[in-house]
């Protein structure tokens, strides 16, 4: 099983980053892009048996408290077999 942790900036929270690249996007002739949000991707492989109602609850716990800021960003957490 592998988990994929998705952490993107909050809609409310500038995005510099992104803002960046977008302008970088239109200045190469890519038009209509509305908004670019950058943000993290982390993938976990996990130990072959591994409960996976078990790894959800801990692995939203990590994300919530260490992989990612919940003040500025959210995150999706997915468990594929």
């Amino acid at each position: 099983m592998k988990a994929k942790i998705v952490i993107t900036p909050k809609k409310a929270v500038l995005d510099p980053q992104g803002k960046t690249v977008q302008t970088a996007l239109e200045h190469m002739g890519y038009a209509g892009v509305a908004a670019v949000h950058v943000g993290k991707y982390i993938e976990i492989d996990l130990q072959p048996g591994t409960d996976k109602a078990a790894a959800t609850t801990a692995l939203n716990e990590a994300a919530h408290k260490f992989l990612s800021n919940p003040v500025i960003e959210d995150y999706r957490l997915e468990i594929v077999d």
